[in-house]
């Protein structure tokens, strides 16, 4: 196998840490690297143990340089053994290719030192004659132990590599045969721009930059709004977490800021408007995904409702957000003109003599003999409650008149019954 080493240049990486629960490899590039080693293995067993010793981390330091990869790594028993993986280095002509293929187009740069690489940018270069993720049969082993195809160390020592791919392409690019210090440097130079060009080069003004915009081509549409939200990665893994960091808690947070973000998404791409949350409606929001009983004991202690109160708060939000929130937490007085408009509306809603008794406070309109109860909400909607072991609950969506809302609730057929509801000081019959 013929390689073109560049230099005597070598990067060398700590060993990383046992990798239980996880996949070995997250961005498409590792994954490849994954597919030309299990393409090229012959014996699956081997395949099995070499995963099994790159989860116990059993890998040590990972050298790499152009055409080569190596590490010690320690069987169960912990002996030791010299793992090396080789890759064919491209020649200088495929460099050249490649360098001038990826100046040409702007995007291809910005990835690499975004540390990403675009399926793009591959594929455009195997249409100009340079692979640079192996295939089949490209990654070669050697082995102290002696085996003569991969052996479960140098099988290990791909699966760690995969994971040092997913952080720096720039390690499959010296495996290749060139550093990242002298592939930018190339770059630069072939792009006709250095760093010190860049820095001293003539500004262009904003003002003429902004002037310019009606040149530019339109945005474009709207992203389609995704099925749902996007499920977070776990985090169960065998490795224990920090000192105060709870990983059941992140995982519930970081669940819950995936919704989030699915509303807030879908909420601009249909152009309503956003209200911008206060700790103690973040925590009812936050309790109302669901949580564990240990996250739910810390939201209702940092909300300051207790657990009844939170319950209470988190239904009101299920039907109707901060506003039902609002309605939940906040008694005013509404204006004469408002009582009024409610009165005509529920006159209208029944035949004479069969409208429920109602014993209104504030915003609050109680019906006489039923544990049953409307609330006016600020934007003039009316919200059906009900009293649940001696509490008011919120009991439904709100409607636009207190007919259909007091229509909705289940409890109106028991309003029928003797008077046993509760009046307080300041109520009056409406």
């Amino acid at each position: 196998m013929t390689r073109h080493d560049d230099g005597d240049v070598e990067r060398t990486f700590a060993a990383l840490p046992p990798a239980h629960g996880r996949g070995f490899a997250q961005t498409w590039w590792g994954q490849a690297w994954l597919t030309a080693l299990e393409g090229t293995a012959l014996d699956s067993a081997q395949l099995k143990t070499g995963r099994r010793l790159a989860r116990a981390g059993a890998v040590g330091a990972m050298s790499v340089r152009p055409g080569r990869l190596t590490a010690v790594v320690r069987d169960r028993d912990r002996t030791p053994h010299r793992a090396d993986v080789l890759l064919e280095t491209l020649s200088p002509g495929q460099w050249d290719r490649f360098l001038d293929m990826t100046v040409e187009r702007a995007g291809h740069v910005a990835a690499l030192l975004d540390r990403d690489m675009p399926p793009h940018l591959v594929e455009d270069a195997a249409d100009a004659g340079v692979e640079l993720l192996p295939g089949l049969g490209d990654l070669e082993p050697t082995c102290d132990c002696g085996a003569w195809d991969h052996c479960g160390h140098t099988a290990a020592l791909c699966y760690q590599v995969a994971r040092l791919l997913d952080q720096d392409p720039f390690v499959l690019l010296l495996m290749r045969g060139r550093a990242e210090s002298s592939l930018l440097d190339d770059l630069q130079t072939r792009g006709g721009t250095s760093h010190a060009e860049a820095s001293t080069a003539e500004s262009v003004d904003a003002a003429e930059a902004y002037a310019a915009g009606d040149i530019l081509p339109p945005l474009p549409p709207l992203p389609e709004l995704p099925v749902e939200p996007g499920a977070p990665p776990s985090l169960d893994t065998e490795t224990p977490p920090a000192p105060g960091i709870d990983p059941a808690a992140l995982e519930f947070l970081a669940a819950r800021t995936a919704v989030e973000a699915y509303g807030l998404l879908r909420r601009a791409l249909q152009g309503g408007a956003d209200v911008e949350l206060t700790s103690a409606q973040d925590a009812v929001r936050l309790a109302a995904g669901t949580p564990g009983l240990e996250i739910t004991d810390r939201l209702a202690a940092g909300s300051g409702r207790g657990h009844g109160g939170l319950a209470a708060a988190v239904r009101a939000w299920r039907h109707g957000g901060t506003e039902g929130l609002s309605v939940l937490d906040e008694e005013w007085q509404p204006q004469d003109e408002t009582l009024a408009r409610a009165r005509a509306a529920l006159d209208s809603a029944w035949d004479t003599g069969e409208r429920p008794e109602l014993r209104a406070r504030a915003n609050r309109w109680t019906v006489v003999g039923a544990p049953v109860q409307l609330r006016l909400g600020r934007d003039g909607r009316w919200w059906p409650y009900r009293k649940e072991r001696g509490r008011w609950q919120p009991a439904g969506g709100a409607a636009q008149d207190p007919a259909t809302a007091l229509a909705s609730m289940t409890a109106l057929a028991s309003m029928t019954a003797p008077s046993s509801a509760e009046h307080s000081p300041g109520e009056g019959a409406l």
